[in-house]
């Protein structure tokens, strides 16, 4: 099941990848972190919050390095185990107490760290529907094939979804029209969900490029969804406006590491946590964010590489399940913080401070190595 020797096998150009881009969330977060830079006090690099999240990573890393050397295949075996178990802690959030207002994180007592089961949900439907689409190769273009299909997405979606969490639930979306691809569905199926996902993109792009005005569209969408959740595709929301400050004021080269003026003051929310990114823009300016999405390619790049190279069609919509949905995390991140798209809470990956979301990362990422590990079996 899980044995060693597959570790040297794994491609080694995405560790150096994943290290950097924690250093990059250790910066920023000791840097809007630390305490006491208003009055000239020296401050340690090592705050609590970096304390924290650097075991986060070593944890991460743990499950890596586990991931990695699992065999990819066993997964099958476990497929309904975990879906049943994310189901169960998806409804039990309903029966707890809110934090911040919404009903997302489990608090686990005593050690006061908080779990986020939408986080694991998104690669436990992964790996369900890559199950699923396997065991149903032959049916592929058979109406029950879609169904059931939908079906698997579709509850842990609406589950998500009543959370609040629009912007986790919405990652589902991509992913899912990839796989029904890779899993040679019925192609006017794929086709309507790519038209749906299109005209979506098209409206938020017509609203936040100031083409059709928010407001006078506010009494036919409120038709279809809640004031709250129209109220965010609002461009002019002190959030999207703060993040194109942050990043504008850093200019080409930034302030420099811990010299910022804007974000620290308190102008920009959240600023290590769902606004990394430009907080790290204000800081290291635009060449600091061109390292940083180079970075990102790199990994995705090295994503799909493992989709090219899968031996089997298990593995091959499970790699390309886990590189979409670590994309269009990124994509989503750093659109709705160049005030492309509307903000809706996704992590920016590995850089975000925040366990679940990491030990997630890490597991897909291991998942992923053992696909390319495993490359040369037959």
């Amino acid at each position: 099941m899980w044995k060693s020797e597959y570790l040297s096998r794994i491609d080694f150009r995405v560790i150096p990848l994943i290290l950097s881009l924690m250093i990059i969330s250790l910066l920023i977060i000791s840097s809007y972190s630390a305490e006491g830079l208003a009055d000239g006090a020296e401050v340690s690099f090592f705050t609590p919050i970096v304390k924290s999240q650097i075991q986060w990573f070593l944890m991460g890393i743990g499950v890596f390095l586990f991931f990695a050397g699992f065999d990819y295949n066993k997964l099958r075996e476990w497929t309904w185990i975990l879906y049943f178990l994310m189901l169960v802690s998806l409804i039990g959030l309903f029966f707890t107490d809110s934090i911040q207002r919404v009903n997302r994180w489990y608090r686990i007592p005593f050690i006061n760290i908080g779990f986020q089961p939408s986080e694991s949900a998104k690669l436990i439907v992964v790996i369900a529907l890559s199950w699923f689409l396997e065991r149903r190769k032959m049916q592929a273009h058979e109406v029950g094939t879609v169904f059931y299909a939908l079906l698997i997405v579709g509850i842990p979606f609406i589950l998500i979804l009543k959370q609040p969490d629009l912007g986790t639930s919405l990652v589902l979306f991509p992913v899912t029209l990839v796989m029904f691809y890779f899993g040679n569905l019925k192609r006017s199926v794929v086709r309507v969900m790519t038209g749906i996902g299109f005209f979506m993109l098209l409206g938020v792009a017509l609203i936040f490029l100031g083409i059709i005005s928010h407001e006078d569209i506010r009494p036919y969408a409120t038709k279809v969804l809640k004031s709250y959740q129209f109220d965010r595709l609002d461009p002019n929301t002190h959030h999207q406006k703060a993040a194109s400050t942050a990043i504008a004021l850093g200019g080409v080269t930034g302030t420099g590491w811990r010299k910022s003026e804007y974000t620290a003051g308190g102008w920009l929310p959240t600023p290590y946590t769902d606004s990394v990114f430009p907080s790290f823009g204000e800081e290291f300016g635009f060449l600091g964010l061109l390292l940083l999405l180079a970075i990102f390619y790199g990994l995705i790049y090295c994503s799909f590489q493992v989709t090219a190279v899968a031996k089997d069609h298990f593995g091959k919509l499970l790699s390309a399940g886990i590189s979409v949905y670590l994309a269009v995390h990124i994509l989503v991140n750093i659109g709705m913080m160049s005030g492309l798209l509307p903000i809706t809470g996704v992590p920016l990956v590995l850089v975000s401070y925040g366990g679940t979301s990491i030990l997630a990362t890490m597991a897909s990422l291991g998942i992923l190595q053992s696909v390319y590990a495993r490359r040369f079996m037959f």
